[in-house]
């Protein structure tokens, strides 16, 4: 069977359980695992401490979904004994983040009328019921459940609106969902590695955790994580997340690109990619000459033998494109932050030579590279653009931002239509009352 094997009791590796977090980015080029221990969490500074990294090449993940479970689970069975060794310390279950699965974000909001009496637990809670009973989404999976903003009587931006008065109590919720299959497909997957599911977050999210500095979430932010078969954003904005987008295009298209551009294999054009591409023009690259492997197996074909001009010319296009239907998207969607916002990109494609100049141009707006504020003592290999999602899940964990509603009780089951108007009723109103107590 794919993925962990079971030790000689006939219990899984991780079934003595250490208290610890780990985290499993599974992507289309890479499956990385991070390992924290309780005392890694750094409350002084609020930073973190893995104990145990490890990445693997990707296998049964292509574009948007999984393909091959088998492949896919001894992908991610790797990469989890890799890093348990390295930290020490066995795990029986990972949260996920990833970016399959179409994720779209939506927004509610609701409004109750208030009493006499100041707002409390009580009136927060009735109203993220209210605006949950509206969620309609049928064959799709809840994720992310967070406020955006209160408001009372009509006053918004309200971060904690207890203890005030007022006639009405506003409330504008973020909810981030996955298609229904593509949650299932994961979750057998992990059964297949011998692993719990302890949840699922997505990977613009949790990146923006640890790319983004605090002024950059409140003032207004676009985090782009350009991976290698998709691409995806988070929008921040007064310190709440509003809007998450993906594209179904990221890196490997790029690849492919230049191996049909150039006829070379697939192996050749990612060389190719990673050490002479650049999506911005240079100085002496029509006189440069590169070489790669020719496409097919015939011992008496040459090399592919090309300018590196011609290498700019099929990279720049892809990357230019799909930042343009990035920024495009984000705008047809009212999401696209004010124009003195920046953007952060992160993402193993975001690597690429020239990619920060185009979006630049692209986007008209200051543009850095991210990496893993908070998790300083990474190492080298573990703490570059393409590791922000794996170290976001653990700081989500040490420091939030909590889930208005417990996003594990949410993906016990789907709603859909049929189910909505039972979402805010009793369990769920008390999850909502318990973070409310600890969050605001």
């Amino acid at each position: 069977m794919a993925g962990r094997v079971r030790d000689n009791q006939g219990e899984a590796l991780g079934a003595a359980r250490a208290p610890v977090v780990a985290a499993l980015d599974l992507g289309h080029s890479k499956v990385s695992c991070f390992i924290m221990r309780p005392d890694g969490v750094r409350h002084a500074d609020r930073t973190i401490r893995v104990a145990g990294a490890s990445h693997v090449q990707s296998k049964g993940i292509k574009g948007g979904g999984v393909i091959n479970l088998e492949e896919a689970a001894g992908a991610i069975g790797h990469a989890v004994e890799r890093a348990e060794r390295a930290a020490g310390a066995p795990v029986s279950g990972v949260v996920v983040t990833t970016a399959v699965g179409q994720m779209a974000s939506h927004r509610l909001r609701a409004q109750v009328s208030l009493g006499a009496k100041p707002v409390d637990d009580a009136d927060l809670a009735r109203a993220i019921g209210m605006a949950l009973a509206q969620l309609k989404l049928p064959n799709r999976r809840p994720i992310h459940v967070l406020p955006v903003s209160w408001s009372v009587d009509g006053a918004r931006g309200v971060h904690d609106p207890r203890s005030m008065r007022g006639g009405s109590l506003g409330l504008d919720l973020l909810v981030v969902s996955m298609a229904e299959s593509a949650f299932s497909t994961l979750s057998h997957c992990l059964e297949l590695a011998h692993l719990d599911l302890q949840g699922v977050v997505a990977a613009p999210v949790v990146t923006s955790l640890a790319a983004l500095e605090d002024d950059e979430m409140d003032l207004g932010c676009v985090c782009i994580d350009m991976g290698g078969g998709v691409t995806s954003a988070a929008v921040w904005g007064g310190r709440s997340l509003l809007h998450v987008e993906s594209l179904g295009v990221g890196g490997d298209h790029v690849t492919a690109d230049i191996a049909r551009g150039l006829s070379t294999s697939r192996a050749g054009a990612e060389r190719l990619k990673t050490l002479h591409g650049s999506a911005m023009a240079s100085a002496n690259e029509d006189r440069e000459m590169l070489e790669a492997p020719p496409r097919g197996e015939d011992p008496s074909a040459g090399p592919v033998v090309v300018p590196r001009s011609m290498l700019k010319t099929v990279i720049a296009p892809r990357v230019e494109e799909t930042l343009e239907l990035m920024r495009d998207r984000l705008r047809d969607k009212g999401a696209l932050v004010d124009p003195g916002a920046s953007v952060v990109l992160t993402g193993g494609a975001s690597q690429l030579n020239g990619v920060r100049e185009l979006a630049v141009r692209v986007f008209d707006r200051p543009v850095r590279l991210g990496k893993p504020q908070r998790a300083p003592h990474l190492a080298d290999a573990a703490s570059g653009p393409a590791f922000c999602a794996s170290a976001g899940v653990l700081l989500r964990a040490a420091y939030g931002p909590r889930e208005a509603v417990s996003a594990r009780k949410l993906m016990t089951r789907p709603i859909g239509a049929a189910d909505a108007p039972r979402v805010h009723r009793g369990h769920i109103l008390a999850r909502a009352a318990g973070w409310l107590r600890d969050n605001l």
